[in-house]
């Protein structure tokens, strides 16, 4: 059993030095994500990386701590804890694009046309950014690992590779799913 995987441990156990020896451990896979991250949204977030690594760890401390009579969240490698980190910094976007977009009270917006190559293009606004995630929410509904794969590969940057050992699945299986969901988000978004 690997290092990692100890202190995930017991970070799921609520030892809180764990956690920050998880993340300090993996604060260059993070910065990675983050990096990522960055490149699709471009100026779209007031976060740059370091920005969006250190406000991802505030909401994945809370998730491993555990609070008075409850387990924290476990996760059994570095490949979950990752995948799951790269969930939660496509939650921190899609919530600061939410907030900004209530403060404009309505204004504009420009229709944005994409092609099947949606998932692979970095998102041109809020708007698409917004449309996507609700086509992702709906891909979820119908098939939650095809969304699992898009939010990894998408939002997250991991590799066929990495993605398919996070989910315990050949790479072929995930390579089969991002097609599927390409498809998928591409008529989504198309109406």
């Amino acid at each position: 059993m690997s290092d990692i995987t100890v202190l995930l441990r017991a970070a799921g156990q609520g030892d809180a030095a764990a956690v920050e020896a998880v993340v300090a451990l993996l604060y260059a896979d993070l910065q990675k994500l983050a990096h990522s991250r960055m490149r699709q949204t471009g100026h779209l977030t007031l976060l740059d990386a370091t920005g969006l690594v250190h406000e991802s760890y505030l909401r994945l401390f809370a998730r491993l701590q555990k609070a008075e009579g409850e387990q924290g969240q476990d996760f059994p490698d570095r490949k979950h804890f990752l995948a799951y980190a790269s969930r939660v910094m496509h939650s921190i976007v899609i919530d600061m694009v939410r907030t900004r977009q209530a403060a404009r009270h309505g204004g504009e917006f420009a229709h944005v046309t994409l092609n099947t190559a949606v998932a692979e293009l970095p998102p041109q606004g809020d708007d698409e950014i917004l449309r996507v995630h609700e086509a992702l929410a709906e891909l979820a509904e119908m098939d939650p690992r095809l969304a699992q794969v898009v939010e990894m590969r998408y939002f997250g940057g991991l590799t066929e590779t990495e993605i398919a050992a996070a989910l315990g699945v050949t790479e072929r299986t995930v390579q089969r799913d991002w097609q599927k969901a390409r498809l998928f988000l591409s008529m989504a978004l198309k109406s």
